[in-house]
């Protein structure tokens, strides 16, 4: 499989050169990771035109709200990251956890848009992608597919999504609405677990050379994106909130690992508060903790390997979620049982129990792995756990009916939601919760030996490089350079 760009420098001038024609032609400027992770720095017209532009049109200007300071409308944008700060009426810990929300990204409601748009960007401006021959292969499990299918689009650029049959219908509503044809959508076998049969797909793709595999599971500006975007907001949400507790300390952030692109936000948190950084997988697919492997349905958080872009190395701890908790949940939150249980039993407030539809199937087992690490960790009300919504609770509505016609045929009623909670909340007991040490990261790290250099082809040598620290902070380093490429693609775009 050919790998997605990795290095700031550029491949091809001609090819380049049409990808410009092309922006130019469509009125298109590039947004850069400065811009992106600040959006203060973008352009005072930029902003002032974004307010008349639908967030779910296939516009452009849309791409300059692929970042976390949209408000609650997704139109206007908030001078603080969305985010919910969980009570310990809802969790049950004493911990402040804070739940960053990606649902307010334009196009898909999600923030995998994030690592879609930075890595056809690298192609486009490093002159390895040209729109006029070259299709954009998607692979994913879901929402970075149709992250990558909007970027494509916007950017005129033709795209092929990848993913699993077995995904969420609303997955498959969303890409058919989009794609340019039915036949860019490659459905293949399995559900969430089945990564590897989209890898197959890609390589009968690779075939082609005008398929351009742009995998965010080995696609380092995956990584740089959300230490660069989504690391420094999940810092300012907490500095604003120790505003109000000068005591605070973020003590941990618990990400699901899926393409490993937002943990990196860890690094970023690690490097300047110490924060301890959690990985988050499927209990019945454990492959962190005991190269585990199996099925779920925490849709989002592919498995059954390791990404090649996992700072493994960097990683304090990997915790296991069963995906009956997410189920569950899912459920208790949407019904009307379920919320009339929080609110006259459990004293959460209405207000913020209306936010709860903010949160998808991975966010909320992220939500419980953040709950049974602040066990674990016997964590205080001065410790912050962050983690991060993928998605909203929109995306699952069939698989939420699905789920409530299999277990509750005769009705989820106040009891039943009493016993989620009771069960999934109230019990989330801190097992399958390891704590890694040295020989843990070892193992884990040369698990993905056998996907990535065995099966994928990447060079032994660079795939050792990934044990070193400085490996990563030289990539996050590059940053700079990747947003002078997009300077001067968008200079010549504009004839300068």
């Amino acid at each position: 499989m050919t790998e997605p760009a990795t290095q700031p420098s550029m491949i091809d001038a001609e090819t380049r050169r049409r990808a410009i024609g092309q922006a130019q032609a469509r009125g298109i400027r590039l947004p850069t990771f400065r811009e992106l992770s600040a959006p203060d720095a973008i352009p005072a017209a930029i902003s002032e035109r974004l307010a008349a532009i639908d967030p779910d049109a296939a516009d452009p200007m849309n791409l300059w709200r692929i970042h976390w300071y949209n408000g609650a409308d997704r139109r206007s944008r908030a001078e603080i990251p969305g985010h919910l700060v969980l009570p310990k009426e809802l969790t049950g810990t004493d911990a402040t956890i804070v739940v960053m929300l990606g649902n307010r990204f334009p196009m898909i409601g999600a923030h995998k848009v994030l690592p879609a748009y930075a890595g056809l960007v690298a192609e486009l401006v490093t002159g390895r992608f040209d729109p006029g021959h070259h299709r954009a292969v998607w692979p994913s499990t879901g929402n970075y597919c149709r992250g990558g299918i909007a970027v494509s689009r916007i950017l005129g650029c033709s795209g092929i999504a990848v993913l699993p049959e077995g995904m969420s219908r609303e997955r498959f509503e969303w890409l058919e609405r989009w794609v340019t044809s039915p036949e860019d959508i490659v459905r293949t076998p399995g559900t969430e677990s089945n990564v590897k049969e989209i890898y197959d797909a890609c390589h009968e793709l690779a075939r082609h050379d005008e398929n351009v595999i742009l995998n965010q599971f080995s696609a380092f500006t995956n990584y740089v994106a959300h230490r660069a975007v989504t690391g420094p907001a999940c810092e300012h949400v907490f500095r604003h909130l120790r505003t109000r507790n000068p005591h605070l300390a973020l003590s941990a952030f618990v990400s699901a690992t899926g393409s490993a692109g937002t943990i990196a936000a860890g690094d970023h948190l690690k490097a300047g508060h110490g924060t301890r950084i959690a990985a988050v997988e499927a209990l019945e697919c454990p492959t962190l903790l005991e190269n585990g492997y199996g099925e779920h349905n925490i849709q989002g958080i592919g498995d059954k390997h390791v990404p090649l872009i996992h700072n493994v190395m960097n990683t304090d701890f990997a915790i296991a979620v069963s995906d009956r908790a997410s189920d569950h949940l899912n459920l208790m939150i949407a019904s009307e049982a379920g919320r009339g249980y929080l609110a006259r039993r459990r004293r959460v407030d209405p207000e913020l129990i209306a936010q709860l539809d903010e949160i998808g199937i991975s966010g909320l087992a992220n939500i419980v792995a953040a709950i049974k690490l602040a066990k674990y960790m016997r964590y205080g009300a001065d410790d912050v756990v962050m983690t991060i919504a993928t998605d909203s609770a929109a995306m699952y509505r069939t698989e939420r009916e699905a789920f409530a016609a299999r277990h509750y045929p005769d009705g989820f009623d106040e009891i039943d939601a009493g016993t989620v909670f009771g069960e999934f909340i109230a019990g989330a007991a801190p097992d399958a919760v390891l704590e890694l040490g040295f020989p843990d990261r070892r193992r884990i790290f040369n698990l993905g030996y056998y996907t990535w250099v065995e099966q994928q082809g990447i060079p032994l040598d660079r795939f050792e490089a990934r044990k070193h620290q400085t490996f990563w902070d030289e990539l996050f380093d590059q940053r700079a350079d990747w947003d002078r490429l997009i300077d001067e693609f968008n200079a010549l775009a504009d004839g300068n």
